[in-house]
């Protein structure tokens, strides 16, 4: 990777390019993109990436303590087995069990939040936001 003498200079430059400006950075200066469709992500990300490559990036003792953390639990696993979701969608309440292979509704064992309100309502949408388990962003 190229040597960057004034990372300000480069990571100020990103607010005026588009995704697909954006893409073609990371990918000339770092290989293939990540599969994001948010500019304003694909901005923050590279913005971080042209600053570790000029400053040094993670210290060696900050890289081995986040390889020790614990993997984040797959949404649902935190709940425990018998959690009841309740949300009430135009007049319906959707009512989802918490079981250890999925999410049941309706008789049908689903294997996200997002599969069943994706069902329930047509559209698709963050399961966990949904069901009130994430804040929404401001």
């Amino acid at each position: 990777m190229k040597s960057v003498s004034n990372p300000d200079i480069e990571i100020k430059s990103l607010e005026t390019l588009g995704l697909r400006d954006l893409r073609n950075l990371w990918t000339a200066r770092f290989g293939p993109p990540p599969k994001l469709r948010s500019e304003e992500l694909l901005r923050l990300m590279l913005a971080w990436r042209l600053q570790a490559e000029a400053l040094g990036g993670l210290t060696p003792e900050t890289r081995r303590g986040l390889s020790r953390r614990r993997t984040i639990a797959p949404e649902g696993r935190a709940l425990g087995d018998g959690a009841i979701l309740r949300r009430d969608w135009q007049g319906r309440q959707i009512e989802v069990v918490v079981r250890g292979d999925g999410f049941l509704w309706e008789g049908k064992t689903y294997s996200s939040l997002s599969a069943i309100a994706r069902a329930a309502t047509g559209t698709r949408w963050n399961g966990p936001r949904f069901f009130g388990l994430r804040e929404t962003e401001q």
